[in-house]
């Protein structure tokens, strides 16, 4: 076997397991056939478990790599063994937070108490209107900068359309490269970029709750540009059909590639509109679009920053009802307490903590790890190069441990 031998043998191996789990392939843009075989031949968990330890065999075997896919070679032997654990896991096998997040995602987060979070707890009961429980208090504050549900097609539309231009000054893309926005309901998430091929995506925005004027931003940026959809073009252009690696052609969710896709979209969202910026741009355009006033914009934001802070906490709780340390009900007070979402939300949170599990962690230690990485390299005020580390960055996919070394 070779690099691009096993390169192949993972994505036919990555889609077999999907017949097993719907969720597991979040894009695919390989050969046709290959998918129609793997719907057609029924694989069972075990069989699958050996052909992934025969795959990791093979791969640590190869003769080191040529310098120029000595990273393609280490990057590829993480998904792999990503892919075992997932394996795994539909086979019965449930690692602690911690050590499922290290193999699925290369990362671990930090460990957090409840106490490490109560100084910026104390800053926001300062910050925020009114007194007694913080959490109404927030919820209360919060209700004057929901975006009308009529109005939150402009809006959005207005972000996303400002994000690309303001990506496209910097990134090369396709002539072709598009997304469709659709609205939607019933999702454990807020937002969702379906990844199609040939530079087109769909993104998916869930309805559930009122979007707060906060996020048209983040998820134009997030989901979009220089997010996700800027992501998965240059991967398909520039990996899968200029260079031939062909194990780009397929994404699973539960893995290293999620840690880098979604810490580089929400850092991404500062790179795209530094806070100066974004103010501006904001009380210009997205406040009035919303109906919201502008003169709003500087002390919400100020309170966003501090929240900003309380990030980690979904891990804490996460981590802690993951590994059986508490039930349902006080994991939800949890975060009404310590990430400060109301009721309904803090339900979904735990919905989604259900569903993708120690994926958490890829949002904010994702975003740190990635801050770093292109802070070292970039500074942090110098634009333009800080999307080019960025753009290499998406070009060249690094896991967390190689961004770290």
């Amino acid at each position: 076997m070779n690099l691009d031998h096993i390169a192949e043998t993972y994505v036919k191996l990555v889609l077999a397991v999907g017949e097993h789990d719907e969720s597991y392939v979040d894009a695919y843009i390989g050969p046709a056939a290959w998918r129609d075989d793997a719907k057609t031949q029924a694989v069972s968990l075990n069989a699958l478990l050996a052909q992934a330890d025969a795959l990791i065999a093979h791969s640590k075997s190869l003769p080191p790599a040529p310098q120029d896919q000595t990273e393609r070679h280490v990057f590829l032997g993480l998904q792999i063994a990503a892919v075992r654990a997932h394996i795994a896991f539909l086979n019965g096998t449930v690692l602690p937070f911690d050590e499922e997040s290290k193999v699925l995602y290369d990362a671990v987060s930090p460990t957090l108490t409840p106490a490490d979070l109560d100084k910026t707890l104390a800053e926001l009961d300062g910050l925020l209107p009114g007194e007694g429980d913080l959490n109404q208090r927030l919820s209360h504050y919060n209700k004057q900068f929901e975006i009308p549900r009529d109005k939150l097609d402009a809006v959005f539309s207005a972000a996303i359309n400002e994000a690309r231009a303001r990506t496209r000054r910097y990134i090369a893309l396709p002539d072709n490269e598009s997304f469709s926005v659709e609205y939607v309901s019933g999702k454990v998430w807020s937002a969702y970029n379906w990844y199609k091929g040939n530079s087109h995506s769909l993104i998916e925005v869930n309805t559930d709750f009122p979007m707060f004027i906060s996020r048209a931003i983040d998820l134009a940026s997030h989901e979009a540009y220089p997010g996700h959809h800027v992501f998965n073009v240059l991967i398909e252009n520039e990996l899968v059909k200029e260079k031939g690696w062909i194990e780009y052609a397929i994404y699973p969710l539960y893995s290293p590639m999620s840690f880098l896709a979604e810490g580089s979209a929400n850092y991404g969202i500062e790179v795209a509109f530094p806070h100066a910026e974004r103010m501006a741009f904001e009380k210009e355009v997205l406040f009035p679009l919303a109906g919201i006033d502008p003169e709003k914009a500087e002390r919400y934001y100020q309170i966003q920053a501090v929240l900003q802070r309380l990030s980690y906490a979904g891990n804490m709780v996460a981590k802690r009802y993951l590994d059986g340390e508490i039930d349902r009900e006080t994991a939800i007070n949890m975060l009404m307490t310590y990430s400060l979402s109301d009721a309904e939300r803090s339900a979904q949170r735990i919905r989604f903590i259900e569903k993708l599990r120690s994926y958490v962690i890829n949002y904010n230690l994702g975003q740190d790890v990635v801050q770093a990485y292109i802070e070292q390299r970039a500074g942090t005020q110098d634009q333009d190069k800080r999307w080019a580390v960025l753009t290499d960055l998406l070009r060249q996919p690094k896991s967390a441990s190689m961004m770290l070394t």
